[in-house]
């Protein structure tokens, strides 16, 4: 690893103290130990061997479902609860499949398990064949550890079991499902990672340490995107992005279920309408929100892919249509993910954009841009604009002659995909009623 991606990684680890879904249990070791000797002693759960788990698929005939859960973190605490304990919704479905728990990605085949890495807590279902079904993943449940609602995943459980039983006859339905080729076969050969993790947890020191937790992977993605000068994609500034993205809410019990359409919306021009239940994206058979998310992650920057959608017993068709620069809207704020961007567009600040009511009180413009820096890091790549002059509570104005209102989102990916590293970029704050002229480091 060269030194910009190691202090580039340095700086990530060292903001973790500031971010919010990323919080862990008090005893970290604690809870990696005691997870695995409950599961150990389960007759019910193959614990953290992924070839294990194929081959009892295979064996049984049975679908595979992986639950990939980072123990340490707090989020989703609740929702796994249920799981482990199969409780009485989960039981009858969870009985119908193989079950596999995996604690860390230092070993997963990274051409197979492609998913939202910023979630502490994945399931991923497969035929034993390795062709993947569908996806899931709750962010409603990441933003509360406490949440225990099973409805979303119990939908996503039987609608797997739905493509099991039309498998191997629907599996050309299923190919957009796959996972696309990796340049790597496993996390630990990325280069942010090589060398620093083995394949096998270290049991016998600290096991937490010898972990490669999921957010890591996409951290080196970007990292090595970065490093080798082509750019970091827009898809990877924004990835995984949630339906509402494209004027889609959903049901939180039932996720392919349209609660409304945002007028005006890519959902919108599609002809959705509140009351559908979506069927297929892409040709794709839908089982959850992440399936629509993995679908958006591999949208068109410009483009139009096919939707079909039951209303009252009739599908329906339309079309989602892109426009260049629909991901600029998508929010990327609370993700871990965002936390070392954060340095590289920023040089490492926490930014908000002020309310109507908080510009009236100040004075701005309720549509000129107006982004609160909320914290300054001190360490590391996330100390660069603290270098430059920035502030804890300077409200920016201007970035580079742009004074427009946008989001924290939106400036991120203006000022990753727009700047090269190294670049001072112009710009304008407002402290103690003054204007200050700073320059912002993109790293």
């Amino acid at each position: 690893m060269n030194s910009r991606v190691a202090s580039l990684v340095l700086g990530c680890l060292l903001a973790a103290p500031f971010r919010t879904d990323g919080e862990t249990v008090s005893d970290r070791e604690g809870a990696v130990r005691g997870d695995r000797q409950n599961l150990l002693n389960s007759s019910r759960w193959i614990y953290n061997d992924i070839g294990e788990g194929f081959a009892e698929a295979s064996r049984t005939g049975k679908p595979l479902m992986v639950v990939l859960r980072c123990v340490p973190c707090k989020a989703c605490m609740g929702l796994d609860a249920e799981v482990l304990l199969e409780n009485n919704e989960l039981k009858p479905v969870m009985d119908q499949f193989v079950r596999l728990r995996l604690i860390n990605a230092n070993a997963i085949d990274l051409s197979r398990f492609q998913f939202d890495y910023d979630l502490s807590f994945t399931t991923l279902f497969f035929n034993g064949d390795g062709t993947l079904y569908g996806r899931y993943g709750s962010w409603e449940h990441q933003h509360d550890e406490q949440n225990r609602a099973t409805a979303s995943l119990r939908q996503a459980l039987t609608g797997a079991l739905a493509i099991h039983r039309g498998y191997p006859a629907n599996k050309g339905a299923l190919a957009g499902k796959q996972g696309e080729r990796s340049a790597y076969a496993t996390p630990i050969e990325m280069p942010t990672l090589k060398g620093k993790y083995l394949e096998d947890l270290n049991w016998s020191g600290n096991v937490v340490k010898s972990c490669v937790h999921c957010h890591m992977i996409g951290d080196g993605i970007r990292l090595e995107q970065r490093e080798n000068g082509k750019g970091i994609s827009t898809k990877w500034v924004y990835p995984y992005p949630a339906p509402a993205s494209v004027g889609l809410q959903v049901d939180e019990e039932n996720a392919l279920l349209v609660s409304a359409v945002e007028p005006g919306t890519i959902a919108a021009s599609a002809g959705l309408r509140s009351g559908d239940r979506l069927v297929s994206i892409a040709g794709q058979p839908l089982i959850s929100a992440a399936d629509i998310s993995w679908v958006l992650h591999n949208a068109p920057d410009s483009g139009a892919l096919p939707v079909v959608a039951d209303r009252g017993g009739r599908e329906i068709e339309g079309r989602l249509r892109f426009s260049e620069g629909w991901r600029l809207k998508v929010s990327n704020q609370r993700r871990v993910g965002t936390w070392p961007m954060r340095a590289m567009a920023f040089g490492g600040m926490l930014l908000e954009d002020l309310s109507d009511a908080e510009r009236m009180k100040r004075g701005l413009d309720a549509k000129g841009m107006a982004l609160l820096i909320k914290h300054v890091g001190r360490y590391g790549k996330h100390a660069a604009a603290m270098k430059a002059g920035f502030k804890k509570d300077d409200v920016i104005v201007e970035i580079n002659g742009r004074t427009d209102r946008a989001s924290e989102s939106e400036m991120i990916g203006r000022m990753i995909l727009g700047f090269q590293p190294g670049t001072k970029v112009a710009t304008t704050v407002t402290r103690g009623g003054r204007k200050l002229r700073l320059k912002m480091p993109v790293q």
